[in-house]
């Protein structure tokens, strides 16, 4: 392997694009350029960026040691199962799939040609995430909001694929346990698939996740907020920061029966603030390192099959309440 990677990318709409502006000037990266299927879009991201349009998939696949995938996602397949079968080591947009035959298809091949996948599920990389982590201790109960207005991108699928997706993967993650039992519900309001979904995870082990996802919001809102023995936690992944809550060491409880006691005096407050880099950034940087063998692959396909499927249950559960209504996760499942 060269000292700097051959790094070229598929797909440049408007999540490409910034793969594309920040993978052309990563240092250990050479990167060849990207191809899109829109001639007219991809002449205006390589005229921007000053960086090379190839002139179909199966070029930019030639000319690299890894890729990484930004396709619309019911492409993704297609696209990542001519790379990986050509020994081409891939970061592939979340969900990693839309079905998951698809999926375990994928990572077979992967495992046949000897190369790494990574799911691009970003918000691994999220500033306050990142800073949470430390004091992540065994959370028992986790309320998950993420809602945006609506965007015609990624409406081709349930809001449970397009958004809810991240927040599945980042409890499932900060759990540490499998998914013992789910309930959900959600509608379409703007589009034949459901744009609002709420669902409740039990997990092994007793703990509970409530999430709640919708495209169809006034305003944007991402935050999670996780309840542990040693405190409670309140991050804001769209500012990228949080705050930690929890007792103060040394204190006697039995202070407060002779009287009122202000929070302050035996509640600690933890500023939290991450690494002040994109979260983006921190993620393809880290795709490269593990292509390198610096470092482990941050989030497996595995890792992106296991958030797939948990997904694909809440659809089908959503579905259950859906009678006559378009199939909620768009193409067909496995």
């Amino acid at each position: 392997m060269s000292a700097r990677i051959p790094v070229g990318v598929i797909g440049a709409g408007s999540l490409g694009y910034h793969h594309i502006r920040i993978l052309k000037d990563l240092p250990d990266v050479e990167f060849r350029g990207f191809h899109d299927a829109d001639p007219a879009r991809a002449a205006a991201v390589a005229s921007e960026l000053g960086v090379r349009a190839h002139n179909s998939a199966d070029s930019i696949i030639g000319e690299c040691e890894a890729l990484t995938i930004v396709v619309p996602t019911p492409a993704h397949y297609q696209v990542a199962k001519v790379a990986l079968e050509r020994k081409k080591h891939l970061l592939i947009e979340k969900p990693i799939t839309t079905t998951l035959a698809e999926a375990d298809e994928l990572l077979a091949i992967g495992r046949k040609s000897g190369v790494l996948i990574q799911t691009g599920h970003v918000e691994r990389f999220n500033r306050a995430i990142l800073a949470a982590l430390p004091y992540v201790t065994a959370p028992r109960f986790i309320e998950s909001d993420r809602l945006a207005p609506f965007n015609p991108r990624g409406s081709d699928v349930a809001v449970v694929l397009d958004l809810m997706i991240h927040d599945i993967d980042l409890v499932r993650t900060l759990v540490g346990a499998h998914i013992s039992d789910l309930v959900a519900v959600g509608v379409p309001v703007l589009t034949p698939m459901v744009d609002i979904a709420n669902a409740r995870l039990a997990f092994e082990g007793g703990a509970v996740a409530n999430i709640t996802a919708s495209r169809v919001s006034r305003e944007r809102m991402r935050k999670l907020r996780l309840f542990q023995p040693s405190g409670y936690l309140s991050l804001d992944l769209a500012a990228g920061n949080g705050e930690f809550y929890r007792m103060r060491p040394g204190f006697d409880l039995a202070m407060q029966a002779k009287g009122p006691v202000a929070l302050e005096a035996f509640v600690e407050r933890i500023s939290l603030e991450g690494p002040d880099e994109q979260p983006l950034q921190l993620e393809l940087r880290s795709f490269v390192d593990a292509v390198r063998g610096n470092r482990p692959v941050a989030v497996t396909g595995e890792d992106g099959r296991e958030a797939l499927a948990i997904a694909l249950r809440i659809v089908t559960e959503i579905e259950k309440g859906l009678p006559g209504v378009a199939r909620a996760s768009g193409p067909a499942r496995g």
